[in-house]
């Protein structure tokens, strides 16, 4: 385990069997791009919701992390996503396993700031943080050796989901748009089959 602060802990292989990072937490994944099959899978990193990251290196010869496909598979734990269609993707491919029990702040964005047409993570982080983080290390290669700052990049990408579908999911409730959010996440898995099967284009267009 590489500790970059107290807040930012870099696992090799698979998370530590007893962390308890309780039952609401905030997932993401770096890949070697957007082509499931093609661009591996090379990290994810978690947030418990404190300012804490825990991001796992995977050993991609065999991607056994089975302390992580544990709390992923947990229908107790919630599991906060940013655009989690390519996350799933990523994870059902590589990782085996289903993701249960999914939250996802690009979806619930889309359906509350309709007054806005950003839906980026950056653009949230703004808004409900107040914070303006960098995006610079969005395309670099997770494939390798990690910089502290590419590090500092993921732990951004966890830290904020929290909170941000907190305040998200405040204005789905005024707006009375909650239970159309509630939908669309039970239609994600059933979209990341379609990405699976190749299947990329809108079925319901003509």
């Amino acid at each position: 385990m590489f500790k970059m602060s107290n807040n930012i802990q870099l696992h090799k292989g698979d998370i530590p069997e007893k962390l308890n990072l309780g039952n609401r937490i905030a997932v993401d994944g770096e890949f070697m791009g957007l082509n499931v099959r093609r661009d591996p899978l090379c990290l994810i990193q978690i947030s418990s919701g404190n300012s804490d990251a825990h991001i796992v290196q995977f050993d991609r010869d065999n991607y056994n992390a089975p302390n992580l496909v544990n709390i992923l598979n947990d229908d107790k734990v919630t599991k906060i996503f940013h655009f989690a269609r390519a996350d799933m993707a990523h994870i059902k491919y590589y990782l085996k396993t289903e993701i249960n029990n999914i939250l996802d702040t690009k979806i619930a964005s889309k359906l509350a700031r309709s007054y806005s047409d950003n839906h980026s993570l950056k653009t949230l982080i703004k808004e409900f943080v107040n914070l303006d983080v960098s995006k610079q290390f969005q395309n670099s290669d997770f494939g390798g050796n990690l910089t502290p700052s590419q590090l500092k990049y993921c732990a951004n990408d966890v830290i904020h989901l929290h909170k941000i579908h907190d305040e998200l999911n405040k204005i789905l409730v005024r707006e009375k748009r909650l239970k159309l959010y509630e939908d669309c996440l039970k239609f994600l898995k059933t979209r990341v089959e379609l990405d699976l099967a190749l299947f990329k284009d809108d079925i319901w267009s003509h």
